[in-house]
């Protein structure tokens, strides 16, 4: 029995592969393909960066200086596909955590940069501080379904645009070895990061060799490259660490209101900064980003728990495998204002049509709520449980002489159960997924203290309780904080 509690079921492994859900037919995937290269090269983009504007130049686009107009030849564009890194590891600090993004392999995440929390005392939402970025950190490292962290919350403590990077990218690093991924605010900002990042992994080399951080710029949709993520893209992809390029398109507002139109414009842009980090170093990690969503047509809000955002995302997922790059994806998010049964069967619809479509990297798809603008603690660790049943679907069902138990109906009459085999010892804690915070007992067993959501916040206030173990060594812990004294440690 002792070597049976050891083993680890398959669909507890990160990287599942998976093709399950194709909303798209292949005729539609190479339409819409063949779409965005007219799109890059008849209508183009408007870049407001000067050094994306002279990168891309320079590298054979159309421009226009007048208007900043940028029209992307499709040979440009099919060249910077070609170029860019088709398999992209997003490292750990321990080698257990790598995230191989490529073909349709699986792995989960946080994100969302949300400006408020549900307080773990009160429940009342208020706005997250430097000490919520510790305690997310913290509970991703201990939670199993989420591979990567995501830097999901944004410190309102911090007042100084140039200080906010280095304390969200420190702290996280501080508190879990997973791979660290975050949007940034300023280029000075993501150089303090960087130069931190150098310090831990013992210089710029092991950094390239390992990089264990990465970083989220962005595409303004419609069909913009601001002056203030163009700047830091060129910036990231001139220093060769892994950063995303993604797109925000909403049905109806900055994107036609079809979901075909929104995949189409999703794939359209994301292409057009795969174009830009090539332009400025060949091979490159770029990553390919789709966030988007539909837009509440009565209130003219972003919708982020809409099962038609699990859909786009899929067959932005299909697109990306066409091209075969690497795809940071979008699911998990609800609408909902409490962690309710809303927030429960959003956030489970999404992640697991994404999930099924082989998306590389789910963002948002562990606490996210309130049309991404919440994170609740208790979420996150619910979450952390439908993540492992999405990996169990996208396990499968495996089908060989063992796994029928062929030899099972041979030695057994009509009638006899299975309980007592061995076979049913061997396969007991492998083939289904256990849950970590639903409840299964009977109602005769059942308090209210069992609840799913009581069980997550006492999980919660648990690990809030103990002390935390810094995942960064003693003396290196203490010079990043003489070096970067912008650093806020809270009481």
């Amino acid at each position: 029995m002792t070597q049976v509690d050891t083993v680890q079921a398959p669909h507890r492994k990160a990287g599942l592969r998976s093709s399950l859900y194709r909303p798209l037919s292949d005729a539609a995937v190479r339409r819409i393909a063949q779409a965005a290269f007219d799109v890059l090269e008849s209508n183009g983009m408007v870049v407001y960066s000067p050094t994306a504007f002279a990168a891309l130049r320079a590298a054979g686009a159309q421009v226009d200086a007048q208007t900043h107009r940028v029209r992307f030849p499709r040979a440009l564009v099919e060249d910077a596909i070609a170029a860019n890194p088709s398999s992209i590891t997003l490292h750990g600090r321990q080698e257990q955590h790598d995230a191989v993004l490529e073909r349709d392999r699986v792995y989960y995440g946080t994100g969302g940069t949300a400006i408020y929390v549900l307080d773990v005392d009160s429940g009342e939402r208020r706005p997250s501080t430097v000490a919520d970025v510790i305690l997310n950190s913290r509970l991703v490292q201990a939670l199993e379904n989420i591979h990567l962290f995501t830097i999901n919350v944004f410190p309102n403590d911090i007042k100084d645009q140039d200080s906010i990077d280095v304390n969200r990218f420190f702290h996280a690093l501080d508190n879990t070895t997973k791979h660290v991924m975050g949007g940034v605010y300023s280029l000075a900002g993501c150089r303090k990061v960087v130069e931190m990042a150098e310090s831990i992994a013992g210089g710029a080399a092991a950094l390239r060799e390992r990089p264990f951080v990465s970083f989220i710029t962005l595409i303004i949709s419609p069909f913009k490259i601001d002056q203030h993520y163009g700047e830091m893209t060129c910036y990231l992809a001139g220093e060769g660490l892994p950063v995303v390029v993604p797109t925000e398109p909403i049905c109806g507002t900055t994107a036609p209101i079809t979901l075909a139109g929104n995949v189409l414009t999703h794939i359209a842009e994301t292409l057009a900064g795969i174009t830009l980090v090539q332009s400025v170093q060949r091979g490159a990690p770029g990553i390919c980003g789709s966030v988007g969503s539909i837009t509440n047509l009565s209130t003219m809000d972003h919708v982020g728990g809409a099962v038609e955002r699990g859909m786009i995302h899929a067959a932005v997922a299909q697109l990306a495998q066409h091209f075969e790059l690497p795809l940071y994806s979008t699911a998990g998010c609800s609408d909902a204002k409490e962690v309710d049964v809303q927030a429960g069967y959003e956030s489970a619809i999404m992640n697991l049509l994404v999930a099924m479509s082989g998306a590389n990297y789910l963002h948002d798809a562990a606490g996210l709520m309130e049309s991404d603008l919440t994170v609740a603690y208790e979420k996150l660790v619910i979450d952390d449980d439908i993540l492992g049943m999405c990996q169990r679907v996208l396990r499968g069902i495996e089908v060989n002489d063992e796994t029928l138990g062929l030899e099972l109906f041979e030695q057994r009459d009509p009638g006899e159960d299975f309980l007592a085999e061995i076979h049913t010892v061997e396969h007991m804690r492998t083939e289904f997924h256990m849950p970590s915070v639903a409840n299964r007992e009977t109602r005769d067993n059942y308090s209210p203290a069992d609840s799913a959501w009581n069980r997550a916040h006492a999980m919660v206030t648990q690990l809030r309780a103990q002390e935390p173990a810094s995942c960064l060594e003693h003396g290196l812990r203490e010079r990043l904080l003489r070096r970067f004294p912008e650093i806020v440690l809270p009481a």
